[in-house]
């Protein structure tokens, strides 16, 4: 038996934590919730449980070996209700750079990614119906567009 969860959110470690604060914090419409030189935890003020935290990559709480910042293989997916708008608000009113354009996928989305500091990637998507050979792939009652039923 595994004990009960009572939170789950990612730490990313990272060599500009000011920045990339205030990345999540002006872009993502996080709030700090604890913030110390070396380590920030953020959340979304209109959900909570949406948490995020960022830590120095060299701070000694890392294992040696560890100490790095992320780089590449790490990407966060924000659902949004509306990728175009945020397409808009992100790469065209705020000068993002767009690392895979706005597009519709087969799979059950419409989405683009923008990276963070230190590389991370940010992939802005909303749930759309996916095609007849996707959507028999997904589990009953989980298709993208099941959660908006």
């Amino acid at each position: 038996m595994t004990t009960e969860l009572s939170s789950f959110y990612p730490v990313i470690a990272t060599g500009d934590v000011a920045g990339a604060r205030d990345f999540y914090v002006r872009h993502f419409g996080f709030e700090v919730t604890f913030e110390a030189d070396w380590y920030v935890s953020l959340r979304r003020p209109d959900a909570p449980h949406y948490e995020l935290a960022l830590l120095d990559h060299s701070h000694p709480t890392l294992p040696e070996g560890h100490r790095a910042p992320c780089r590449g293989g790490l990407l966060l997916n924000f659902e949004v209700t509306d990728a175009d708008a945020e397409y808009d608000r992100l790469v065209t009113k705020a000068g993002l750079s767009e690392l895979l354009p706005l597009r519709t996928e087969d799979f059950g989305q419409r989405h683009f990614i923008v990276a963070a500091p230190d590389g991370v990637l940010i992939d802005v998507i909303t749930p759309v119906p996916a095609t007849e050979e996707y959507a028999a792939q997904y589990a009953a009652g989980h298709a993208p567009n099941s959660r908006w039923d």
